[in-house]
């Protein structure tokens, strides 16, 4: 497993990023850069369990391992939904799982310096080192959108 990280400043304060960033409205439209339709199902508070996923139903849970609106959000990836059904257990889940998925928002200047630290094996870092940027360059648009 291996850790990336990206980052991208925000012409915006970090309750409006953190605001943006996990709004079920605005989350789908940052989160189409992983795949159109993602949504998510849960609560932002630490210890939720939370399910990320695609149009068909179908994607990740995850624990919220910490959260500290609006500087840090950690959530802990514990295994696959397939079919409405959770995979926490399988020897593929337990190859990598847990998988930690960490946001950071600092100050910097008169923007947000955010900062994503992702664990991913092997097979999914092309997918993540593609994905991302798009995500985050979108996620500043709303974000500096939502001061006009």
């Amino acid at each position: 497993m291996k850790t990336l990280q990206f980052s991208i400043d925000i012409r915006a304060s970090r309750q409006t990023v953190w605001d943006t960033m996990l709004a079920p409205n605005t989350y789908r439209l940052w989160t189409a850069a992983f795949a159109e339709g993602c949504y998510y199902e849960g609560s932002w508070e630490e210890g939720a369990r939370m399910g990320f996923l695609g149009p068909g139903g179908d994607g990740m849970v995850a624990e919220v391992a910490a959260c500290r609106a609006p500087e840090f959000l950690s959530l802990k990836h514990l295994g696959f939904v397939k079919d409405g059904v959770e995979d926490t257990e399988s020897e593929m889940v337990r190859s990598w799982a847990p998988a930690f998925e960490n946001y950071s928002l600092s100050y910097a200047g008169l923007s947000t310096h955010l900062q994503i630290d992702i664990d991913v094996t092997p097979e999914w870092e092309e997918y993540m080192t593609t994905a991302w940027p798009k995500a985050l360059a979108t996620l500043k648009r709303l974000c500096e959108g939502a001061k006009a």
